[in-house]
């Protein structure tokens, strides 16, 4: 399913999930913390991969469209369950 939010949004969920997230979202999907830390807007694509993450200028940061939304549901799922969804 294709998701479309803006840049800071984005960003603004990355910043409430608890510490350890990434890893935790990571081994849930079977892929590298750096490919969900590049899902959030990071760059290391050493040892993490592209994840369908476009960006178009805009307000706001600008406009993702995000491909795939498994990593952004499993960050929304952390952020009910630890109570800290406040956007």
């Amino acid at each position: 399913m294709v998701k479309q939010l803006t840049f800071n949004q984005l960003r603004r969920i990355k910043d409430y999930l608890p510490d350890g997230s990434m890893k935790v979202i990571a081994e849930e999907l079977g892929i590298a913390p750096d490919t969900v830390r590049n899902y959030f807007g990071g760059q290391n694509f050493d040892e993490g991969k592209s994840c369908g993450f476009h960006i178009e200028q805009g307000p706001d940061g600008g406009i993702v469209t995000l491909d795939d939304t498994r990593i952004l549901d499993l960050a929304l799922e952390i952020l009910y369950f630890d109570g800290t969804l406040k956007f």
